[in-house]
């Protein structure tokens, strides 16, 4: 689940980073998060190496995850999912040989939400701190329609029984947590002046909507979250972010109280948190002065792990990467974590297609009123999306059209040539011209015996266009098919899939060096790698 939790927002990380503007607009909420979240999976991984997680017990384990999350945090919203973590973690650790049931889960982010809240001197609404307390709400509210035996899980439930019911409570949370992010712009001031959501409430629901598909399991279709459009550029922030750099550091000793520090740090500068326990606090501040709030610890303890970070740099970073306002917006269809993260990093507004990549009319019109732009293109990336995107484009209140791409290599290449400063025209022709002669193919593992007897199922088929060109084992087919690939191009790009069974950066141990090739970690279902020759 925590994989999972953290490819889901790794997945979106620049488009999380792209609507933060409060407290300061850095441009860097999904990094910070992704940093925690990353924390905590390399302490699984610690802990998981030569013993059993079983064997370590929930107390360890939590109390582990917690200081790891702690120690990772960097940013605001990095050190809030800190305490979110560790709130959780305590709770979860309180009551040992209980099995993890709605009742727990409900308290434990009680708990979360109490010690977010906690680490705040002057909490605000409209942030990740009131979406999670929705969340939190919306457990508790859900445990009075729940049956009896489902609130408290036996300890005879199955694993199958547990996973159900967890994910019948989170997936309701998770939708009520969308809905606290939609409001967050009537909450707080900056959010409606710079056309945005809050960043880290964003956050959250994506991490939860990966705990989410762990439990659903890999049958199950992916929950929709919908995407967010980036801040306005050239808009009013957050007053209060006169301070240049974003200072984090770790202070270990003991007797430690995180309250005794905050005013000294706040004559230094703003968006002050501590904390912490009597042995180890984390510390962040924005300020001028990295070195005197260092300074204010200097006989309480040991300073360690310090990060600094010029948010004047990283405001001007950002706004020069958003570029003005469009006059074209460009929506999507994408499948796979790797390829959805390329195609909104790329400017692209991102409707997921799911494995099947499928999405409704209605969710293709949803991405379309999501662009702030004046003319929109859609890139269905699929022959059977081609009809729905039509569609939504005649019921759209905004000028949109259809780029037929029928491939997500194909998408992606054509959006090399996007523009978003330049008229809808303009893009519709440089766009069609660079799909015109671009030839694709793949490779992925047969579902059936073939009936000419050429490969059996699982076997590597290698496609280019409509014809296979190559079959067996999955080293020889992907040398074979990107050689037929290469006849006639300049550059093959290669998107490895989500099972791909040769490592990304061992593909070119295999392909003749004469042949250029462009390397992309893609994520996606069903294919082990897609292929594109220009």
């Amino acid at each position: 689940m925590v994989a999972a939790a953290c490819g889901s927002l790794e997945a979106r990380r620049q488009e999380v980073n792209d609507l933060n503007v409060f407290p300061v607009a850095d441009g860097d909420t999904g990094d910070n998060m992704a940093m925690t979240m990353r924390a905590v999976m390399d302490e699984l991984d610690r802990l998981d190496d030569g013993q059993s997680l079983d064997d370590i017990g929930r107390t360890q384990m939590v109390s582990a995850l917690a200081r790891a999350a702690l120690m990772g945090a960097r940013g605001n919203s990095g050190v809030i999912l800190s305490q979110i973590v560790r709130g959780a973690a305590e709770e979860l650790a309180s009551r040992p040989g209980e099995l993890v049931d709605p009742v727990l889960v409900a308290s434990a982010f009680a708990t979360a939400a109490d010690a977010a809240y906690e680490s705040v001197r002057e909490p605000a609404e409209g942030t990740m701190l009131t979406v999670f307390r929705e969340m939190a709400h919306s457990m508790s509210r859900q445990l009075a329609h729940i049956d009896p035996e489902r609130q408290r899980l036996s300890p005879n439930a199955t694993d199958d029984e547990q996973d159900d019911v967890l994910a019948e409570v989170l997936e309701k949370a998770i939708t009520d947590g969308q809905k606290a992010v939609d409001r967050t712009p009537q909450q707080l001031d900056v959010l409606a002046e710079s056309g945005v959501v809050d960043a880290g409430g964003y956050g959250l629901v994506l991490i939860l909507a990966g705990v989410l598909a762990a439990l659903r399991g890999e049958e199950a279709d992916p929950p929709v979250i919908e995407h967010h459009s980036p801040a306005r550029t050239g808009q009013p922030h957050h007053g209060d972010s006169r301070f240049q750099y974003c200072t984090n550091f770790i202070v270990s000793g003991s007797g430690l109280v995180p309250r005794e520090f905050v005013g000294r740090l706040e004559e230094l500068g703003d968006s002050v948190l501590v904390v912490g326990d009597e042995a180890t606090l984390k510390v962040h501040v924005h300020t001028d002065d990295p070195e005197s709030a260092m300074g204010v610890f200097v006989d309480a303890g040991s300073v360690t792990n310090l990060d600094v970070a010029d948010m004047r740099k990283q405001v001007a970073d950002r706004e020069a990467r958003l570029g003005p306002d469009q006059l074209t917006g460009v929506v999507v269809v994408g499948s796979g974590r790797g390829l959805e993260a390329i195609f909104a990093e790329m400017g692209a507004q991102v409707v997921s297609g799911g494995e099947t990549m499928n999405p409704s009319t209605a969710e293709l019109l949803a991405g379309i009123r999501e662009v702030s732009a004046e003319g929109i293109l859609v890139l269905p990336n699929s022959s059977n999306v081609i009809m729905a995107a039509e569609r939504a484009c005649e019921l759209s209140e905004k000028k949109a059209q259809v780029i037929p791409t029928r491939t997500q290599q194909g998408g992606l290449l054509a959006l090399i040539e996007f523009d978003g400063s330049a008229e809808l025209d303009v893009n519709r022709s440089r766009l069609s011209d660079a799909i015109a002669d671009l030839r694709v193919g793949g490779i992925a593992p047969a579902a059936r015996d073939d009936a000419q007897g050429r490969f059996q199922r699982g076997d590597a088929v290698g496609f280019v266009e409509d014809e296979i060109v190559a079959w067996g084992d999955s080293g020889r087919t992907l040398v074979a098919t990107i050689g037929r690939m290469a006849e006639g191009a300049e550059l093959v790009t290669v998107i490895a899939g989500d099972t791909a069974p040769i490592p990304l950066d061992e593909i070119e141990d295999y392909i003749d060096g004469e042949i250029e090739l462009e390397l992309h970690d893609g994520g996606q279902p069903s294919w082990w790698w897609l292929l594109a020759g220009q």
